[in-house]
């Protein structure tokens, strides 16, 4: 017993010189058992360079959708945009604000612009963002079909956009007279002006989505419901997200001058189909442009008096088959079609009309293609007939008897053996012209021998019709 007393005693004194090695040796981490690593913040990615209209709106609203199911730590908007329908603008910002996921919009690139509705979806973010170089503002809202507002409608509108201007901004805590004025007075803003507003209208400058995310760690963003939240992006894995197919190809459906393009297009293609009926292809496909443009103009500021001007631009060529003018009704329909042209979308801004570069070879082509076609029709309507009745006018033939005045006899035309009567009389073997047909019986007169060569003189005569 004294025995393991003392073994006892000397391991209660060594245990504190053996307890540091021992534990090394179990060291979780030098045993291959440390703790895993949390994984990288996931932040959605998405660029917006269009109009905002249902196309965009509904790849924004989806964007925020993925990023809320997959938990993201962010989703980034880069926006550059001219702005777009009031409609589409409100769908994206009620999701926004409805998100569990914290949205950042960024206006970039450098050179970009966030304007009219992209002002209202920029101060309407968690965190709004700047590149240097850009603006944003010039909200004032204008009617859809491009069409001048009286002054009681347009306050109405200009009242009810900075009325929700006004709301976005004071519950993001930024500058609600600048935002009140973006709307009322079209006033827009550069980075510099943006940023150093106090309070100001975007949070902070970012020349790109990786800093912005470097930027953006660690602060403290209140929420639209009131509650806050800690942002963690920095070494973010950045997952971009991209337009659908369908998405891709009705976005650039909407762009102005694909519009212009395919409305031309379907009224050609109609034409066409008009003027050779079972030609089946041209009325397709003029079908199918003419629907799309349709569905652009919905999105697009259409002034609907340039519409008409191309429409009956278009009629004028077609009048021309019917109506001798000598190339007048073709003048005015070429002078309609680039005039209706011109002011088929009306908008202040650039981006939502027309290029000019693509209006005047549209309209050459076209009135160069419908002038072609005006030719050709009237070239086969002033063509001689060579079938039935109207056919045998004016055809020679040759006296196969003698022929008195108001007496008949037989004739050889067109390889048939026909009776004929003449108000002169006609020997036989005279080459004669048919100036008249009834029934069976020609009508005939002498031409002067040697003219044309006699027809029928074929052995084989064919009987008459019947």
């Amino acid at each position: 017993m004294k025995f393991v007393g003392r073994c006892c005693s000397t391991l209660f004194l060594l245990a504190p010189l053996l307890g540091s090695p021992l534990l090394a040796m179990w060291d979780p981490a030098s045993a291959g058992l440390s703790e895993p690593r949390s994984p990288a913040p996931l932040v959605l990615s998405a660029d917006v360079n269009a109009i905002i209209h249902p196309v965009s709106a509904e790849y924004m609203i989806e964007t925020i959708d993925r990023a809320n199911a997959e938990h993201a730590a962010a989703v980034v908007f880069t926006l550059a945009t001219p702005g777009g329908l009031v409609d589409a603008t409100r769908d994206i910002i009620s999701h926004m604000l409805a998100s569990k996921t914290p949205v950042v919009v960024f206006v970039g690139p450098s050179g970009a612009r966030a304007a009219s509705a992209g002002f209202l979806i920029t101060i309407a973010a968690d965190v709004a963002v700047m590149a240097p170089g850009t603006h944003i503002g010039a909200a004032h809202p204008v009617a859809g079909a491009g069409e001048t507002m009286d002054a009681t409608t347009a306050k109405k509108a200009a009242e009810d956009v900075a009325a929700y201007a006004r709301t976005l901004a004071e519950k993001r805590g930024r500058n609600v007279t600048l935002a009140d004025a973006a709307v009322k007075e079209s006033r827009a803003f550069t980075d510099q002006e943006a940023v150093s507003a106090l309070p100001p209208l975007v949070d902070f400058e970012a020349t790109s989505v990786p800093d912005l995310l470097n930027k953006l760690d660690g602060r403290t963003v209140r929420r639209f419901d009131g509650s806050t939240v800690v942002m963690h992006t920095a070494h973010a894995t950045i997952v971009e997200s991209e337009m659908n197919w369908r998405q891709r190809l009705l976005s650039a459906i909407a762009h102005p001058n694909v519009t212009y393009i395919l409305f031309t297009l379907g009224l050609l293609g109609l034409t066409v189909e008009l003027w050779n009926p079972g030609a089946v292809l041209p009325g397709v496909a003029g079908g199918i442009c003419l629907l799309l443009a349709f569905f652009a103009f919905q999105v697009l500021p259409v002034n609907y008096a340039g519409v008409l001007l191309i429409l009956f631009g278009v009629m004028l060529f077609v009048l021309e088959l019917k109506v001798v003018s000598h190339g007048v009704l073709s003048a005015g329909g070429l002078v309609s079609l680039a005039l209706g042209s011109m002011i088929l979308m009306s908008s202040p801004s650039p981006e939502l009309r027309v290029s000019l570069s693509v209006i005047v070879p549209v309209v050459l082509a076209l009135g160069l293609i419908l002038s072609f076609l005006v030719r050709l029709t009237i070239a086969s309507q002033r063509r001689r007939s060579v079938t039935g009745t109207a056919g045998m006018i004016d055809e020679f033939g040759r006296a196969m008897s003698a022929i008195e005045p108001g007496g008949a006899g037989r004739v050889v035309a067109h390889g048939e053996i026909w009776r004929a009567v003449a108000g002169e009389p006609i020997a036989e073997g005279e080459t004669v012209r048919v100036t008249a047909v009834d029934g069976l019986t020609l009508t005939v007169r002498r031409e002067a021998a040697g003219t044309v060569p006699a027809a029928g003189d074929d052995p084989e005569v064919k009987q008459p019709r019947k």
